[in-house]
């Protein structure tokens, strides 16, 4: 059976743009995407602690320690500049192995959203 888990998780990065008229996703300094083993293209789950919005979209790379966090496309319409949101993602695996995995859990600079 399989069961699914959280395999890596961003904690409390704020909003840093938001473009409504880019095709579509988050853009994620790419030194965070690293840390949490999260990978281009991957699933990601927001959940936006100002406002209460959850949504899905995938990510792509920013910028090597920029900070960035680009909500971008019709996603962009539910953040503000500002806001802080927490970035899941989730895996598939058989039970026994799951019952003793851990995940990437990553706490950036909550000023800057930068690993420093």
């Amino acid at each position: 059976m399989l069961v699914q888990v959280v395999k890596s998780k961003i904690h409390r990065v704020k909003v840093t743009g938001a473009d409504l008229n880019y095709i579509g996703s988050i853009t994620i300094d790419e030194d965070l995407m690293d840390a949490a083993g999260i990978i281009e293209g991957e699933r990601v789950q927001i959940v936006n602690n100002n406002n209460g919005n959850r949504l899905e979209t995938y990510a792509i790379p920013g910028p090597r320690g920029s900070g960035e966090i680009t909500l971008n496309g019709a996603a962009s319409r539910l953040v503000a500049v500002g806001d802080v949101l927490i970035l899941i993602v989730y895996a598939f695996m058989e039970l026994e192995k799951a019952k003793n995995f851990k995940p990437s859990l990553v706490f950036p600079n909550e000023k800057d959203n930068t690993l420093t």
